[in-house]
């Protein structure tokens, strides 16, 4: 029982660090493509999708998917149990290395378990499939430790190890130069024995030579026959024209990557996140830390004392640790320093330090094992696991916060827009969402829009503009066409046929005016947002069934605020006005929603329309107060639709008033 209790500690720090939302998350960035592409378009679809980029790495998840339904919860746990599988072998490879060490082991086990350099763990899908290659890689080490230990089972190791060495480097990219840190693995598993530096070198060139024959393979074959058309190594070509200045560069980035990854990375663990109800998920982050620290401890102190005398003499064990530590962090940046990627702790560049993890954790552990004083020692390493588990919770409250914001978009948007008509492009501002992009958002668009499209083409894009303006977007203007490959599928559109969005949360999405708001001077001109409203159509809305929420989104919200402004907008859309008196005096009971001026251009206007001058006024006077320079403009393009659309003399105060008031021509 007592070797399982490792795995056991592992598995509880996981669950505190990753798991304790698990059943409350969702789908983000990538998950929601890929898995909308599987499990709608089917699998034919993702052999498409992966085809150009990492197609062995497409089979991974075809089975994947074969097995585990379109649910967030199931692949939250799913992913849960890849990194602690990860984690439980590290540790087995660390105790073969070091085997008077169990307590060392645990430690990098721990440090590499709860990285805070990498913060997208709960985009669950995506990085489930990325922790099983590096099962695979770290698997095929094992393998190749327990080949050494075991010589009349050699060669069924070795197999074994080549094999799921094979599957970490034709799957993807980012572990594939980790390989050639192996030889340090195979150095330290035989430093104690017994031979001339030259019986060494023979040895380990045995030992290494079937591995470096499959890694020799796997490059060939990224060089000659399948060329990633995704990530196209740039380095060759800059070292032939600007050698000098070209490794100049490079070193300075291998220093920052560094820097960032050993360093910067765990500063992480004292930053705050920006989330709601942060007083009481603060008290359970502390409740966290504590939990973790108390488990890290007690798993330690499970360890024979004679191990900590061990660690204490035995200075060489710690730089041999952090000698294979700092090749493993060297090395472990190849591939992105390869196509000139940097790696960054920012969303969502931060995946790049998943190579790091292992490295890092070896060096972390063999600096801290040279303190000389063991409390000191068991303090730091358990200080660390503690804060980086609690940072690692912390973080899961705001991948949950953005779930559910990205929620509220598209029930509103099916409140607003019942049914939208195939081909329409969707503009929407950028800011409001932290773990998406807008390739993920139209993934969503599509499966609410077109549940039933099996096909590949694709009847709905959603871009921001800010980020597709000038390539997939030639312009803001109208009858341009737009042309966007999902490689799954194809969307064909024009700029003529366009639904511009505006999100502010806490602010409700907002169906952009295309006669009022290209003169809300409140929208930041930077997004764009202002000249996208220009392009609106609201003709592409019908009102009818069309929109189906997944199951994943549901079950429907309470119908709040957001719900009756949409539905008071829709009905505004069509020209039933009592019907939208109705809604806005529901939506106004609602007190605890913040003042928005743009949404009260919607409540003005639909007051007018019903004969309640006053009441419009009053609003306009509130609107305009806010900030005369950005609505005043706003305003007078209202009230000069009103005017042409209402019964002049019925309102002829009130028109008298705006004209002298915002100083409108109407």
């Amino acid at each position: 029982m007592k070797k399982f209790i490792p795995a056991l500690v592992l598995f509880l720090v996981a669950v505190l660090a990753y798991g304790l939302l698990s059943l409350r998350l969702g789908f983000y960035w990538d998950d929601l493509p890929i898995t909308w592409i599987r499990y709608t378009l089917g699998p034919e679809a993702l052999t498409r999708y992966f085809s150009t980029n990492r197609p062995i790495w497409g089979l991974l998840h075809q089975v994947t998917t074969r097995l585990i339904p379109q649910v967030p919860a199931w692949w939250q746990v799913f992913a849960l149990v890849w990194r602690w599988l990860g984690a439980v072998v590290v540790f087995l490879i660390v105790a073969k290395l070091w085997r008077d060490k169990g307590r060392l082991a645990l430690g990098v086990s721990l440090l590499f378990l709860v990285y805070p350099g990498f913060n997208q763990h709960w985009a669950a899908y995506l990085y489930s499939h990325f922790y099983m290659v590096l099962f695979f890689f770290l698997f095929s080490l094992l393998c190749m430790l327990l080949a050494i230990e075991q010589p009349r089972r050699y060669w069924a190791w070795t197999a074994a190890g080549l094999f799921f060495s094979a599957l970490n480097l034709w799957m993807m990219e980012y572990f594939y130069v980790l390989e050639l840190a192996r030889v340090g693995f195979i150095l330290t598993a035989a430093r104690d024995e017994n031979l001339t530096l030259l019986q060494r070198l023979k040895r380990t060139l045995s030992l290494w030579t079937p591995y470096l024959a499959v890694f020799t393979l796997a490059v060939l074959s990224r060089l000659f026959v399948f060329n990633n058309q995704v990530y196209g190594i740039s380095l060759t070509s800059q070292l032939k024209s600007a050698p000098l200045e070209t490794l100049i560069a490079l070193a300075r980035i291998v220093k920052k990557t560094l820097e960032l990854a050993l360093w910067d990375a765990w500063l992480k663990i004292f930053e705050l996140p920006d989330i709601a109800n942060a007083e009481t998920i603060l008290r359970s982050y502390y409740l966290v830390v504590a939990v973790v620290v108390m488990i890290a401890a007690a798993g330690f102190l499970l360890v024979p004392r004679e191990a900590v005398k061990t660690l204490r003499r035995n200075i060489a064990d710690s730089l041999w640790m952090i000698a294979l530590g700092g090749l493993t962090a060297l090395l472990a940046g190849g591939p992105f320093w390869l196509i000139g990627f940097a790696p960054s702790l920012n969303w969502p560049a931060s995946r790049f330090t998943l190579p790091f993890m292992l490295g890092v954790a070896l060096l972390f552990a063999g600096f801290i094992s040279l303190i000389p004083w063991e409390k000191a020692r068991l303090v730091l390493l358990v200080s660390l696991v503690g804060m980086a588990a609690g940072k690692q919770y912390l973080t899961s409250h705001e991948y949950l916060q953005d779930w559910q914001t990205q929620k509220s978009l598209f029930w509103q948007m099916t409140w607003r827009a019942p049914s939208i008509a195939p081909g329409t492009l969707v503009l929407m501002n950028e800011g409001a969402l932290h773990f998406y992009a807008d390739n993920s958002l139209s993934a969503v668009l599509n499966w609410v829009y077109a549940p039933d499209n099996h096909s590949d083409r694709i009847p709905y894009v959603l871009f921001y503009p800010t980020t597709r303006f000038k390539n997939a977007l030639p312009d803001i203007a109208p009858d341009l066409p737009v042309y966007f490959d999902y490689l799954a599928g194809e969307f064909n559109g024009n700029t003529s046929q366009t639904l511009a969005f505006y999100y502010a949360p806490p602010g409700c999405l907002r169906l952009l005016d295309p006669d009022v708001e290209r003169a809300n001077y409140l929208i930041p001109e930077g997004s764009l947002m202002r000249y996208a409203a220009r392009l609106t159509d609201p003709a592409l809305i019908r009102d009818g069934p069309g929109a189906v929420m997944p199951a994943a989104y549901g079950p429907e919200p309470t119908h709040d605020f957001c719900y009756y402004y949409q539905k008071a907008d829709l009905a505004r859309q069509y020209g039933r006005w009592q019907e939208a008196v109705q809604f806005v005096e529901t939506a106004l009971s609602f007190d605890a929603h913040p003042y928005e001026p743009a949404e009260h251009l919607l409540f003005i206007e639909v007051y007018a329309h019903a004969g309640q001058w006053e009441r419009a006024l009053e609003l306009s006077k509130r609107v305009y107060e806010v900030s005369p320079e950005g609505t005043g403009k706003m305003l007078c393009r209202l009230w000069r639709r009103i005017a042409a659309e209402t019964d002049e003399s019925q309102g002829r105060d009130a028109l008298d008033k705006v004209r002298s008031m915002f100083a409108c021509d109407l």
